[in-house]
């Protein structure tokens, strides 16, 4: 897989998982899991130089 397609799966990855997070109870076991995986799809997407800035509609971390 190129960056390219890293890149664009992990975006669309990273922008649903907020969409999750944004309905979910943030005082739940599910809620805490979503946070770790947004953690990592965040990590990922700055690795690749991405600017998560514009991206980030949660601000969790």
């Amino acid at each position: 897989m190129s960056d390219n397609e890293i890149i664009k799966v992990t975006i669309e990855e990273f922008d649903r998982l907020q969409d999750y997070m944004e309905d979910a109870d943030k005082n739940t076991n599910g809620y805490q899991a979503m946070l770790k995986r947004y953690v990592v799809l965040k990590a990922i997407l700055a690795a690749l130089e991405v600017n998560v800035v514009e991206l980030d509609r949660i601000n969790a971390v």
